[in-house]
């Protein structure tokens, strides 16, 4: 049976990022997505030069639309952009707790840009953590959410992790990828223990969506039933293959997107 994944998130109309993004994942690892619009935004490789919001009514209208007709067996939940959209976001998740929900906090953009709102971060915190099957931060964005400095090494990323987890999800995956190393280690926080997912760091500036691209990939394999960790590696390894093939995209001049559909491709099509 082909699993249904649904989206909760902003729009990139560049096609790298946010939906766009979570969209091509979810079709490269072999589900159905759906997509509940969160935000518009104006940006491309370069950065993002605006953002509309959708009115939280609205957003919470989209959610029960879709809930109301579809079989949803995960969701993956990006740019919340405001309080009032989060608290939307919760209020119509909170009845749906047995279905997997992968939380990535998106909070500046790749250029830099601002993407969530500072008095939301404590509804996020609040009202979403709880609901989280994964939660998904890099490490500025761990750091934001627990108002800690930004980790620099291994035993902080842990500790982060750890922290995060008492929050609320069932299972918080730090992604290394801000650390200055060659390295770009993962460490999931799980009720059985902490583990760690390695990687070379390839060279590229190509990664717009690299995080939207990863929690999709990961809501994909938690709706075909795989646990946390499971999810990890296949999804860790999908978007390193991702980041790999970027290279044969040419789109923008800025930080350009990864190649989603590196395993289906053939060179030139």
């Amino acid at each position: 049976m082909i699993r249904n994944v649904l989206s909760i998130a902003g729009s990139d109309p560049s096609g790298g990022a946010g939906i766009q993004a979570d969209l091509k994942a979810f079709s490269a690892r072999g589900v159905y997505g759906m997509a509940v619009l969160t935000a518009l935004t104006a940006q491309n490789t370069q950065g993002v030069t605006g953002v509309h919001l959708v009115p939280p009514p609205f957003v919470a209208d989209q959610i029960d639309a879709v809930f109301a007709d579809v079989r949803v067996d995960a969701v993956k939940i990006g740019m919340i952009a405001n309080a009032a959209i989060a608290e939307a976001v919760a209020a119509a998740l909170a009845d749906r707790r047995g279905i997997p929900a992968v939380l990535d906090p998106v909070m500046i953009a790749k250029g830099g840009a601002a993407l969530l709102a500072p008095d939301a971060v404590d509804v996020l915190t609040r009202r979403l953590l709880p609901l989280a099957t994964l939660l998904t931060p890099n490490l500025p964005e761990a750091a934001a959410l627990l108002h800690h400095p930004v980790a620099t090494n291994r035993a902080e990323m842990a500790a982060q992790a750890e922290r995060l987890r008492g929050l609320g999800p069932a299972a918080v995956l730090v992604k290394g990828g801000h650390l200055d190393s060659d390295e770009s280690p993962d460490v999931l926080a799980t009720a059985d223990g902490l583990y760690w997912f390695e990687a070379r760091r390839v060279p590229t500036k190509n990664t717009h969506g690299t995080g939207c691209t990863l929690s999709s990939a990961l809501a994909a394999e938690l709706a075909k039933g795989a646990s946390a960790r499971e999810a990890v590696a296949i999804a860790k390894d999908y978007l390193a293959g991702a980041v790999a093939a970027a290279g044969k995209l040419s789109v923008g001049s800025g930080h350009g997107p990864v190649q989603h559909f590196h395993a289906l491709w053939t060179e030139g099509q």
